[in-house]
């Protein structure tokens, strides 16, 4: 939580002197020598996101780590979607036509799991279906992969941070194995992240933003990465990041997101970042050898 280099923060904050600062030596959140690649909704760009395929698709790719995001139905069931709408990725507007805006926690879980949520993306995975948390966590597990979970909207859906919890212990997934090896949870919302840590304290947590150095204090006593987009990001910010330590007494991590294209993943590289999010793992993996 504290900084363990007055230098390393203030060059963070001293703009294009940040520059000047040696490379960050690239590290990993499992200890490794590159960054993690973590497939962002599933390989979600050659399978439909959030579903079982794109799990299946990054098995298939050698990727160990998965992100989904989770949003909560009518009737409490967790299910794993990105959008707080079904729209976009499932044929809800032909199945329940009047039921506009279509908003996932308008719809029961047995609706929902009546949708289509592939043949949006491509025809040839027609029938794919929104999963369940339960039902994703599973197909992670069997192939001996890693969650960055991600709790979507908070704020619609109070006490998800528990039920979450709840699922994911039900699941096995809050063992010492998993919680120390296997799984992050991560939010927008600093409160979600904050809730997740003190209802769970060995849960390994992520904050999605870009903070001032000012504030990574009063985040450290939560979190244990600070995730930013990539866009976002410096090699001076990372390096601040890097030098306080977090709710485990470990080093802030910093994952970035979404990084699509081999530049852009060896640029976040050079900055030192721990991890990259992405929808092409293999172009990412292949371009920063992670």
């Amino acid at each position: 939580m504290h900084a363990r280099t007055v230098a390393a923060s203030a060059a963070a904050l001293l703009g294009t002197a940040a520059l000047l600062l040696p490379l960050s030596p690239v590290r990993a959140v499992d200890g490794g020598a590159r960054p993690l690649v973590i497939a962002h909704r599933g390989a979600s760009a050659y399978a439909p996101e959030n579903t079982l395929a794109a799990v299946d698709r990054a098995a298939a790719l050698g990727i160990d780590w998965v992100e989904n995001d989770v949003q909560r139905t009518k009737d409490g069931e967790l299910v794993v979607l990105h959008d707080d709408s079904l729209q976009r990725t499932t044929d809800v507007e032909e199945v329940f036509p009047g039921r506009a805006p279509w908003k996932v926690r308008d719809f029961t879980a047995a609706e929902i799991a009546r949708l289509d949520a592939g043949s949006w993306f491509d025809p040839a995975y027609a029938g794919a279906r929104v999963p369940t948390l339960e039902q994703f966590v599973e197909r992670v597990g069997r192939h001996r992969q890693k969650l960055l979970l991600e709790i979507k909207n908070p704020q619609l859906y109070p006490g998800i941070e528990q039920q979450t919890l709840k699922v994911l212990g039900n699941e096995g997934w809050l063992d010492r194995r998993h919680v120390k090896h296997r799984l992050i949870v991560q939010s927008f919302s600093a409160d979600s992240v904050r809730t997740v840590h003190e209802l769970k304290p060995a849960v390994r947590t992520g904050f999605l933003g870009t903070p001032p150095v000012a504030d990574l204090p009063a985040y450290a006593a939560f979190t244990d990465q600070i995730n930013p987009s990539h866009g976002s990001l410096s090699r001076g910010y990372v390096t601040a990041v890097h030098a306080f330590d977090g709710a485990h007494g470990k080093p802030l991590e910093v994952l970035t997101w979404t990084v699509n294209d081999a530049a852009a993943a060896r640029r976040v590289a050079g900055f030192g970042v721990d991890g990259i999010i992405t929808n092409a793992p293999d172009v990412v993996r292949d371009a920063v050898g992670g």
